[in-house]
């Protein structure tokens, strides 16, 4: 994304954001009082607010430079997501069998990291495409490949393996890692009160997530 920074939002003011997943369903409401729902949107969306993250001027001080230096909501930026940052259970470390990307066909050199969302019904796939440097784990048929034997596009959430370890035929591709979201601001105004933050108020900081 040429309209995208590849820098993280101050981490001690995201880390006290809220926010989370918001979906789009049309509901119709037929004649015999039954239902029709339809999803209107693929993918979900998450929406954040990172005002309640801000406790003091020097955070406000450094949330008012972040957003003049991304010119409001033109320029993403990556966020980090304290309820769902890694391809495990909340508290456990990233490892190389956690997600499942794909089958190997022995051609297939590049799998996009995704990561899946239930499983009992219907499992959501959600594309990840913002991973953290350094924390990409890969396995296929579930043994551990080393650094050397694979590249990660950061930017992208590509992972390529190199030509001598591309997966063979039916063997399962999986991986680890921990993400960002990519968003933007939602607002081209910041709107802050000086006597009412110093009182306590929170100031409104609304961010979006961007869909790759």
């Amino acid at each position: 994304m040429s309209d995208f920074h590849e820098i993280r939002f101050p981490l001690d003011v995201s880390l006290h954001g809220r926010g989370g997943p918001e979906r789009r369903t049309e509901i119709v409401t037929l004649g015999s009082n039954r239902e029709s729902r339809n999803a209107r949107w693929a993918h979900s969306r998450r929406r954040y607010e990172a005002g309640y993250g801000v406790k003091n001027l020097a955070q406000l001080a450094q949330v008012i430079e972040f957003f003049e230096e991304r010119r409001g909501r033109l320029y993403g930026f990556r966020w980090r997501d304290r309820a769902d940052f890694a391809s495990c259970a909340p508290g456990a470390t990233p490892a190389p069998t956690d997600q499942t990307l794909g089958k190997g066909d022995g051609v297939r050199a590049a799998f996009q990291l995704v990561k899946a969302y239930g499983g009992a019904f219907t499992a959501y796939v959600r594309v990840i495409a913002k991973p953290v440097s350094g924390t990409v784990r890969m396995a296929v048929n579930g043994v551990e490949k080393t650094a050397t034997q694979f590249s990660v596009d950061a930017t992208t959430g590509v992972v390529t393996f190199a030509t001598d370890h591309i997966p063979p035929p039916g063997a399962s591709v999986t991986a680890g890692y921990r993400f960002d979201v990519p968003v933007r601001f939602d607002t081209d105004f910041l709107e802050i009160d000086m006597q009412a933050f110093e009182a306590g108020a929170i100031p409104k900081i609304p961010l979006i997530e961007i869909i790759p």
